[in-house]
């Protein structure tokens, strides 16, 4: 019994430490992904102030915006590993080079974006989107479209200083862009200091002046810190077609499994965007909150990676197994303590949004779906982390996309859109088909890291090259 005992109390201590050092590795992440989200935080409850509409436009325009800025910064992820695995062999010209494809690959997308981004207001004029809403939402994202070089840039930028194991110039930016945004965004939306008053249009110049300042300021401090400056060489980076290929290759499914993640929030919000200004508002607060809230368990997950892909590198998948389960209980208890504080506190959190009272009410409503998806989206986050060090991806991410797509949409569109099952229950309904997926989805990332863990055996000699699946 004593040694029951002993060996459960022993086991506890590790899970502790363990916590704690995932903590301290992860801080800085999550530190830098709440300023970024902070960001649309700040847009939203700004845009909220002026009216249901601009709000309603940011939820429009953003459902069009999210889904590619997710899929650019998971491309151009791909820099952090090559980064690293250059500087592990002391490769310094390796470094210069990929900094320059993965710049060029920045550029060419960015391209796209603009694009996009200014024949956005097509997309949601066939998607039968509000038309008092349609006119905001397109400026919004034309806005955007003068920002999508600096944002490319920054996002390249800030990949190759996590491969250089630098993650606290990028937070420090990352807060000072936050801090930036907010008096920006108050001349622009409401007309301050002789400015015409914008709205939600004036929130799309305000990204994209600060993504601007962002880029300039990574770009000063790399081109002039002592280590890095060497790497920002012109004559090392001219383009190389087969190089970059090797580098879109590697981003494409990092890129993928997060559009993936993204797009069915952003798809949902298009879809109820048919109700009204007043319902795509009251979605949006949710969205806007809990995305901010999810920010944690996702920060996690990635510090959760590296710590069991260094562990599996040594070939201790037991040490992995500890680690694994350490990072999952660790962000179920950060997502526990979000949903609690949704739970007690829904209407000071929709005060910072809106006080419009139907907005009011409909958000409330949806606030509590969003609670209860908490612990659901701390799993399938954490488990995704954990295969990632396993070097596992790819199924991982058809995984994902039944659960998001073959469940959660279909299910929502059914009880939100139609009376074949229900009458029909409009943003709520979509919520519930969230909640169904998102519960899925974790059930099938455990059940795949359970099989996962059970065919890797104890002398595992994994590599430590980059995560190519």
């Amino acid at each position: 019994m004593n040694n029951q005992s002993n060996k459960q109390a022993t086991f506890f201590s590790r899970c502790l430490r363990e916590c704690g050092a995932l903590l301290a590795l992860s801080m800085p992440i999550i530190i830098s992904q709440l300023a970024t989200q902070g960001m649309n935080f700040v847009d939203t409850t700004m845009a909220g102030q002026a009216s249901a509409r601009d709000l309603a436009a940011i939820a429009v325009g953003g459902s069009l915006w999210l889904p590619v800025s997710l899929l650019l910064r998971g491309i151009l992820m791909a820099l952090t590993p090559m980064i690293a695995h250059h500087r592990g062999a002391g490769v310094s010209r390796g470094i210069t080079h990929d900094l320059g494809q993965t710049g060029w690959i920045a550029l060419i997308c960015s391209a796209l974006l603009i694009v996009y981004l200014t024949q956005a207001g097509q997309i949601l004029v066939a998607m039968d989107v509000a038309p008092d809403i349609v006119p905001i939402a397109s400026g919004y994202l034309m806005a955007l479209a003068f920002g999508a070089p600096g944002i490319a840039l920054f996002y390249t930028l800030n990949s190759f200083c996590e491969g250089m194991s630098n993650t606290r110039a990028p937070m420090i930016i990352a807060i000072i862009g936050l801090l930036l945004n907010i008096p920006i965004n108050y001349v622009l939306i409401y007309g301050k200091l002789g400015m015409p008053e914008m709205g939600a249009v004036g929130c799309g110049w305000a990204t994209s002046l600060v993504y601007w300042v962002m880029a300039g300021m990574m770009l000063l401090y790399v081109r002039t810190h002592h280590t890095y400056k060497q790497h920002v060489d012109t004559a090392e980076m001219h383009p190389s077609l087969s190089r970059m290929g090797e580098i879109f290759r590697l981003g494409l499914p990092i890129g993928i499994n997060i559009f993936v993640c993204g797009s069915i929030f952003a798809v949902i919000a298009l879809l109820i965007g048919k109700l009204g200004a007043n319902n795509v508002a009251a979605h949006q607060i949710a969205l806007n909150f809990s995305g901010l809230t999810y920010m944690i368990p996702m920060s996690l997950s990635f510090g959760i990676t590296i710590r069991v892909g260094h562990t599996l590198g040594q070939g201790n998948i037991e040490e992995a197994k500890l680690r694994s389960l350490s990072g999952m209980i660790l962000a179920v208890c950060c997502s526990a303590a979000s949903a609690s504080c949704i739970l007690l506190f829904p209407h000071a959190i929709i005060g910072l949004y809106t006080n419009n009272p139907e907005v009011t009410q409909g958000a409330a409503l949806l606030l509590g779906y969003a609670a209860i998806y908490q612990i659901s989206d701390a799993l399938q986050s954490s488990a995704n982390g954990v295969l990632r060090g396993f070097k596992d991806t790819r199924i991982p991410m058809m995984l994902v996309t039944f659960a998001y797509w073959g469940v959660a949409l279909p299910l929502g569109y059914t009880l939100g859109l139609t009376n074949i099952i229900v009458p029909a229950m409009g943003a709520a309904g979509f919520w519930i088909g969230l909640i169904t997926g998102l519960t899925l989805a974790a059930m099938l990332l455990i059940g795949r890291l359970m099989a996962v863990m059970m065919k890797t055996r104890t002398t595992c000699t994994m590599t430590t090259q980059p995560i190519t699946g």
